[in-house]
């Protein structure tokens, strides 16, 4: 398997930014890195770099898009919807295979 050979290389700015992503309120980290194309095991590594101060960035300096950071809480909230809906979905097929479990057995015991 060959070695990937190009890197990117990213900024403190840009690595702060990222990491401020993830500290709005009900803003996961996995969807900041979907979000800006890097893995989340990267995105992990430099919020722990960000508290030991190996990342120098300003607060004051980071500015977040409203546009982004609205669409990683409507994100957030349709992933909660689905994950809703899934249980709401799975709940009703057992409803439903129990209720012809039943079905089956009264017109088994009536022959």
């Amino acid at each position: 398997m060959a070695r990937r050979k190009k890197y990117n290389r990213y900024d403190d700015d840009f690595k702060a930014t990222a990491v401020a992503l993830t500290e709005i309120k009900g803003v996961k980290a996995t969807h900041v890195a979907d979000a800006l194309d890097i893995h989340e095991v990267m995105l992990y590594r430099w919020r722990m770099e960000m508290r030991r101060g190996q990342i120098v960035a300003k607060k004051k300096d980071i500015s977040i898009d409203p546009e982004i950071k609205a669409e990683l809480k409507r994100l957030r909230k349709l992933e909660r919807e689905h994950n809703l809906l899934q249980e709401e979905h799975a709940l009703l097929k057992k409803a439903i295979q129990h209720s012809l479990q039943r079905k089956g057995k009264s017109t088994n015991s009536s022959s």
